[in-house]
């Protein structure tokens, strides 16, 4: 598999931890109270900040050559 398939695979599972980020952020604020709240929020927060992460590093690492 080229360097850019793989690219664009963690890319793809960047999006769906963003989705799962908003999703979670809005299950929680509109059903959960308590500690549970906090805890379902943290998570989310953290699957926005590994995401935010994983774009970075795809898009700081440029293109990819073409063969």
């Amino acid at each position: 598999m080229s360097q850019a398939m793989i690219n664009m695979y963690i890319s793809f599972f960047a999006m769906i931890l963003m989705f799962i980020s908003v999703a979670t952020a809005v299950f929680s604020k509109l059903k959960l109270k308590g500690i549970f709240r906090g805890i379902v929020l943290t998570f989310s927060f953290i699957c926005l900040m590994v995401s935010g992460l994983i774009v970075f590093l795809i898009v700081i690492g440029g293109p990819t050559a073409t063969l």
